[in-house]
């Protein structure tokens, strides 16, 4: 890296921190704090979605894959997170943003306690919590791998770089910063992204290469499925992602209940859902021409780096790679914010009883420690661990473990479809779906990937439905809580206080 790309890559972290800054004076409670009062305009709200739901993981893994087997990348994860999303935007994204609205929730996971029981509400935020904490590990060393290839820094040193820029800017400003440094970061990743896709173009002779390259690339690289990605596989994953970027994963559902209103947390749902559709083939298709440019390597996780190496002029190096930070630190932030929201609103209260009736300045000032201490024990495994070997491996396994039993009381307890289903479902549903993945993955060593990613979900979603068919447990203030979720009135709504 050239002093120009150190230049532009500074510029970048100071813009961040001076974001965070700028924020803090729009949070004066924790309701600010977690969602920003509902004021987030939805095409803010949308990009923000979109950008908090990857990182510099596909730069990395990702990028191996398209490397090593071409197209099915696309279709079998970015095309399903596209699907699922529109999806979700039609059955989830407004009654998130109507728990807010409607009922003064700021926790994703604080409805949970009416709509089941306490202890169903702890095992989910216990569960959740511990393990989100090793997945943003993954995305530190994620980021870190990219620093060491473009400029030789140590890998701790760029975890530490990295941690230190997001935890000040997210500590101090919230999810005002958050959705204000993903616009940032998603305008630089547009700058970044079409710079790479031109100057791949302009090396293999411009436009026509998008549909010539392929007769030039190692057979099966065109295929929408190939290796040991199967129909199989893209239908599990097409299940898992609606679920996960519809609220299972924590911090997107976030993103609906800060919107306006449910009609426009749909409308962020739609532009997300189009952005996944559009933006990761832009990104994809130089990793898809890799193969050609920059054969033979023996490392495909450093395919994009030696691409911007070998196509990009001083300058543009270092936005490539704000780029590359931006997207790990779009989705770190809004998970060390929800993360925070979880544990100051659905664990601490449980059984400290000064939480639950401290002031508002306390009450914001232990969210600020919350979120600090969260990136910073991140940080801590990512830099002891080194993160040998672990980046694609932690990232599948975490959503094997977490997406089905997590997320399936979680995100089947809004709709009216399943309001038979209550506490012993859930706990069950819950219960089972970690017991499958960890005798998959740990008793059963051999069992394929299709079958570790799509068990535990699957099986979360049979006994959940099951057991709420076979034993409901319907109660009165359930059905009120569910059925308010169906439409934007707020008449008679109940708010809380910071």
């Amino acid at each position: 890296m050239s002093a120009l790309d150190w230049s532009v890559l500074g510029a970048y972290f100071v813009i961040m921190v001076a974001i965070g800054v700028w924020s803090k004076n729009r949070i004066k409670t924790v309701i600010d704090y977690f969602t920003a009062s509902g004021r987030i305009p939805w095409w803010l709200s949308g990009i923000s979605h979109h950008m908090s739901g990857y990182s510099a993981v596909m730069f990395v893994a990702f990028a191996a894959v398209a490397y090593d087997y071409g197209l099915t990348v696309y279709v079998w994860w970015a095309m399903t997170i596209g699907v699922g999303v529109g999806i979700g935007a039609f059955l989830f994204a407004a009654r998130w943003n109507r728990l807010r609205s409607k009922h003064g929730v700021v926790s994703p996971l604080e409805y949970l306690t009416r709509r089941y029981n306490l202890p169903t509400q702890q095992v989910m935020a216990y569960s959740g919590a511990l393990l989100k904490v090793v997945d943003i590990a993954a995305k530190w060393v994620a980021i870190a791998v990219l620093l060491k290839g473009f400029a030789g820094i140590p890998i701790q040193y760029g975890i530490a770089l990295t941690g230190v820029v997001t935890v000040i800017y997210v500590t101090v400003g919230g999810l005002w910063a958050d959705v204000l440094t993903d616009f940032g970061q998603f305008v630089i990743q547009g700058v970044a992204g079409v710079a790479m896709f031109v100057a791949v173009l302009g090396q293999l002779g411009g436009v026509p290469a998008l549909w010539t390259m392929w007769d030039r690339l190692p057979e099966g690289h065109g295929d929408p499925l190939t290796g040991p990605y199967t129909g199989t596989y893209l239908l599990a994953f097409l299940l898992i992602k609606t679920f996960e970027y519809n609220g299972g994963m924590w911090n997107l559902a976030q993103r609906y209940m800060s919107a306006p209103s449910g009609t426009q947390a749909k409308k962020a749902a739609l532009l997300s859902s189009a952005l996944w559709l559009v933006w990761p083939l832009i990104l994809f298709i130089p990793m898809f021409a890799a193969p050609l440019i920059v054969p033979g390597l023996a490392d495909s996780d450093q395919s994009y780096v030696r691409l911007a190496q070998e196509l990009l002029p001083a300058g543009l190096i270092g936005l490539v790679l704000a780029g590359f930070f931006s997207h790990t630190m779009a989705m770190v932030s809004s998970d060390a914010n929800v993360i925070s929201a979880v544990i100051t609103r659905d664990m601490l209260p449980v059984f400290v009883k000064r939480v639950r009736t401290m002031s508002a300045q306390a009450a914001l000032r232990l969210a600020r420690i919350t979120t600090f201490v969260f990136v910073a024990t991140s940080m801590t495994i990512a830099i002891v661990t080194q993160g040998q070997g672990v980046v694609l491996k932690i990232v599948v396994d975490i959503v094997a473990a977490t997406m089905g039993p997590i997320s399936i009381p979680l995100m089947l307890g809004l709709l009216p479809w399943f309001r038979r289903s209550g506490p012993t479902a859930a706990i069950v549903s819950w219960a089972a779906g970690l017991g499958v993945w960890t005798v998959l993955k740990w008793v059963i060593a051999s069992a394929n990937l299709t079958l570790v990613v799509a068990a535990p979900l699957v099986t979360s979603l049979i006994l959940y439905v099951v057991i709420g068919f076979l034993r409901p447990e319907n109660r009165p203030d359930r059905d009120e809580l569910i059925d308010s979720l169906d439409d934007d009135d707020v008449s008679g709504r109940h708010t809380v206080t910071a």
